[in-house]
């Protein structure tokens, strides 16, 4: 493959317009003053996926509590420390950057970062990660029956290992449409960066970062080697800018999970300053966070306030100290490892080759200890899993019940199944049904019913099964 090209990995192009001839430029009748990279953004900002994500968990699902992040408040907060760290690059460290001027850097890399911030969860399914595993497990179950006649090891990996960043990639370039077949038609460079894991479903290696997981279906195969022979990359290989993306997603889960938990009064600041110190003593990170944040806490002891306040202000001012200090670590890191990333030969977490791996880790280890094991977190967990469990047990009856085996689209059996099969949104039932679509049926019926899971809510899923059930569907 040899050494990656910043011009081919910030190729602006789009899929549709090289089909049809053209290049991605805009005429100056338009008074179009945003870079294709700048307007990559603006789609993912005003499509329907990303306003789904204010009802979709992050840790703590169907939460009251208002200030309580949803999947939403991630996505960006995720996009604006991308933007951040890309601003920081362009300007902190241009020599080792060393963009070509023709790729207009400064705009164009926090641009391509915020983008990919906000888009890097489209994907997941309702109920956060255990989502997810909800999928997989009824994959799992009824694999006998359900992968009957399917060969091929990979088209069957991609329902028992559902992934939701694979569905991201899906969604923005399948999914999304309205009278063609380019999604969201962004750019080659958005693409590419998206992919965190830029493997197959048959390929996942865990002891290998960019195949923990997989980031496409076989049903976009096609697409992702087609962005990665425009953008200069290959199978198992990473943009380097989406170490940086990853980077930002580890910051901000490993520090507002901790934020939002303190909110609930699942823990609070001295709780977590007493495990940092007592784990992290000799670490110059963890020590200038926790003084800092100490300092503060005695100022605002003298403004009166009540115990709630002063550890919800103090857990506050925390989390923007250690975003700081993650922040810059994370930049300096991507600086030093850059020649390694442009080589394609970079394959460790950003997070993990800078300064604060120790604060980090130590947070994550306080939230797997402190915060996911609660009852609270687990009873709504529990909630989730058996109400995708139901809707995929009713989905599958009516997508599967139906006069012509060969037809999805065909007449169901039942009024029930007709109902219920009404209920898949338009778009993903076109996809399904439409003679260009080459996938077997099998895969193509399976499919069906993981796009709908996957674009459900977690208020509508529960009031869908509710409705459904109802109605007489089992």
């Amino acid at each position: 493959m040899g050494d990656l090209k910043w011009e081919k990995l910030l190729n602006s192009q789009r899929r549709k317009d090289k089909a049809k001839g053209k290049r991605a430029e805009r005429s100056a009748k338009t008074a179009e003053h945003r870079t294709e990279l700048e307007r990559d953004h603006d789609r993912i900002l005003f499509s329907t996926p990303v306003r789904r994500m204010q009802d979709k968990t992050q840790v703590f699902p169907l939460d009251p509590h208002d200030s309580v992040r949803t999947r939403l408040t991630h996505s960006h907060e995720v996009a604006n420390m991308a933007r951040s760290f890309g601003t920081a690059l362009v300007y902190v460290y241009p020599e080792q950057f060393n963009l070509p001027e023709s790729l207009n850097a400064e705009r164009n890399v926090p641009a391509l970062l915020e983008a990919i911030g906000l888009a890097h969860d489209l994907g997941n399914p309702p109920f956060g990660h255990q989502g997810e595993d909800a999928i997989q497990s009824w994959m799992k179950a009824r694999a006998p029956d359900i992968f009957e006649g399917l060969d091929g090891a990979a088209l069957r990996e991609d329902f028992l290992k559902f992934e939701g960043n694979a569905q991201a990639f899906r969604l923005l370039t399948r999914l999304q449409i309205v009278n063609d077949s380019y999604g969201l038609n962004m750019t080659y460079a958005f693409l590419a960066a998206l992919m965190k894991y830029p493997s197959p479903s048959d390929k996942v290696n865990k002891k290998i970062l960019a195949r923990k997981k997989f980031n496409y279906f076989q049903s976009e195969a096609d697409i992702a080697k087609e962005v990665w022979a425009e953008t200069g990359l290959g199978e198992g290989v990473r943009h380097p800018l989406t170490f940086i993306m990853e980077a930002c997603d580890d910051i901000a889960y490993s520090i507002v999970d901790v934020e939002d938990a303190a909110k609930k009064g699942l823990v609070n600041f001295d709780r977590l300053a007493g495990f940092l110190e007592f784990e992290g003593s000799d670490d110059a990170c963890i020590a200038s966070v926790i003084v800092k944040a100490r300092q503060q806490h005695q100022e605002f002891r003298a403004q009166s306030l009540s115990a709630a306040e002063l550890d919800d202000i103090t857990m506050q001012m925390f989390r923007v100290n250690a975003i700081g200090v993650m922040i810059v670590a994370a930049t300096k890191a991507f600086a030093e490892n850059l020649p390694a990333m442009m080589a394609g030969t970079f394959d460790k977490e950003l997070m993990a080759e800078s300064d604060a791996k120790r604060l980090w880790t130590l947070l994550k280890e306080f939230a797997g200890k402190h915060i996911y094991p609660h009852r609270q977190v687990l009873e709504v967990e529990l909630k989730g899993h058996q109400t995708i469990h139901g809707l995929m047990d009713i989905f599958w009856a009516a997508i599967t019940n139906r006069k012509d085996p060969l037809d999805i689209g065909s007449k169901r059996t039942s009024p029930v199944h007709s109902y219920v099969y009404s209920r898949i949104s338009e778009n993903y039932r076109r996809v399904a049904e439409s003679p260009d679509n080459r996938m077997p049926i099998r895969y193509r019926e399976l499919q069906l019913m993981t796009d709908m899971m996957s674009g459900m809510t977690d208020s509508f899923a529960i009031s869908l099964l509710k409705d459904l059930r109802e109605r007489g569907a089992v």
